[in-house]
């Protein structure tokens, strides 16, 4: 049976990225000079949006939909999908092009601090027996080197300057160990069972872990805007990035 630090644990982070994802729509906003109008109702569109995604997947979860394996496609794999997906369209429409303008960089890489107390509850979950093994850190996934890591950049952006390829190397290396603990979690499924019948993904069908959606959705829209600031921001002979307070 889990413990407390795992069934809390996971909806607690769901809803503080939930929560931060909400904050930085309002400083984005104010950072780049939105109405005070426009700033409250873009703002209370995200917290909207936000509240009706993780109402939908509990939804999914406690009816039982996400465990249904006997129909074609299973609502596992297409959920799965539209996890990928939707954070994807989002970061690359104008919406993510503001909050990449709006937030400092230090905010950007900051905010995937979040995979690091992430790893330990799955760890923990993984020790339960709770989630496979393979999806932890004794298994197949570092992400928590990502949640490490993007700590130590947020310490730096906000004392001095960080070169620009060390935030590039950063947000590569952290997508593709995204990229990683996805397929494992993918391949883990009953569809596959890739790891052995002992290793099987069910426990993201269940609530609240089913809500692990909202942080492979949150670090994927992450890493997709710290390359679109990138982009936006390169200048030539600037090899560096300003700190905390600048771009």
């Amino acid at each position: 049976m889990e413990s407390s630090l795992v069934r809390f644990g996971i909806p607690a982070i769901a809803l503080a990225l939930a929560s931060l994802i909400v904050v930085a729509v309002w400083f984005a906003e104010r950072e780049l000079g939105s109405s005070s109008r426009t700033r409250l109702r873009r703002t209370l569109a995200t917290l909207a949006f936000v509240a009706a995604w993780l109402a939908f997947v509990a939804v999914l979860a406690l009816s039982g939909a996400l465990a249904r394996f006997d129909v074609r496609p299973p609502p596992m794999l297409a959920w799965f999908v539209v996890t990928l997906v939707l954070p994807l369209v989002i970061a690359l429409s104008p919406i993510g092009r503001r909050l990449a303008l709006g937030l400092p960089f230090g905010a950007l890489v900051g905010f995937q601090l979040f995979r690091l107390p992430l790893e330990l509850v799955m760890h923990r979950a993984a020790v339960e027996g709770v989630m496979p093994n393979v999806m932890s850190y004794s298994g197949y996934n570092f992400d928590i080197v990502s949640g490490i890591t993007a700590l130590a950049l947020g310490v730096a952006f906000a004392l001095t300057e960080v070169p620009r390829a060390l935030v590039l190397a950063w947000n590569v290396v952290g997508s593709v160990l995204l990229a990683i603990i996805v397929g494992v979690a993918v391949a883990a499924t009953p569809l596959f069972r890739a790891f052995g019948p002992e290793q099987v993904n069910l426990w993201v069908t269940r609530f609240p872990y089913a809500w692990m959606s909202v942080m492979v959705a949150s670090a994927l829209f992450g890493h997709v805007l710290v390359a679109r600031k990138l982009l936006a921001t390169r200048t030539r002979g600037a090899p560096s990035i300003q700190t905390m307070a600048g771009t």
